[in-house]
């Protein structure tokens, strides 16, 4: 018995206590922990990208799901690819924890505020996924998140440039990120503001005697009738 406890002892690895006390109230799910803890593992041995297939044989979750789970942890800022330099000056890519270490020991916020605002966030994306009709690559996650996070625009800004996006039939990030910059250029910061700046443009354009500044007609759309 005191060789089995011996090798129990000698079979450990270093995970934070808090991860296990909080990991809700960042809605973390606990497939999403076990995913997070075989990256922290493979890490810790030296493995710092495993693929989903490495992931699911480890799990009883298919490679699919595993894939899932690891867009849904990146969408959640919990986990972030970042690219380092070997020995050799090679350029690789690894996963990284470290948002998902600094949610943990910063302030914790009301538990009903953080699962609100991440399911709120969360939407976004998946309204990105199925517009698309693919999974976001790593790269418009990260753009997202950008318009997010250092921008600070409104999700539902962002939502409103997906839809004008959509409606001009020019389904790319580069031209929702043109939409964004030109009302944010133009202190547009609202749905509100977006949709009565639609409605002065329309107005003018009614108007052809009205001299107005020529302006990129692409940029507008009828959503007046549009839900939020």
């Amino acid at each position: 018995m005191n060789e089995l406890y011996q090798l129990v002892l000698s079979d450990q690895m270093m995970i934070p206590k808090t991860l296990f006390l909080k990991y809700k109230y960042l809605s973390i799910d606990e497939e999403e922990l076990a995913v997070i803890l075989h990256i922290h593992r493979f890490s810790q041995e030296g493995v710092h990208f495993p693929t989903p297939y490495k992931l699911a044989e480890l799990m009883s979750i298919d490679e699919q799901k595993c894939s899932q789970i690891l867009r849904q942890l990146i969408q959640k800022d919990l986990l972030t690819i970042i690219e380092f330099h070997t020995e050799n000056d090679i350029v690789n890519e690894r996963y990284s924890l470290e948002p998902l270490w600094k949610k943990l020991y910063q302030k914790q916020q009301e538990p009903k505020e953080t699962i609100d605002t991440s399911d709120q966030l969360m939407n976004i994306f998946v309204l990105f996924e199925q517009e698309f009709g693919r999974p976001l690559s790593p790269f418009e996650i990260e753009t997202i998140n950008i318009w997010l996070d250092d921008e600070v625009l409104e999700p539902s800004l962002i939502k409103a440039a997906l839809r004008e996006a959509v409606l001009m039939n020019k389904l790319n990030f580069r031209y929702i990120d043109r939409i964004l910059s030109e009302w944010s250029r133009k202190g547009i910061c609202t749905v509100d503001q977006a949709r009565e700046h639609s409605k002065q443009f329309r107005q003018a354009q009614q108007n052809p005697q009205s001299i107005r500044p020529k302006a990129d007609p692409s940029i507008y759309y009828n959503w007046l009738e549009e839900e939020d």
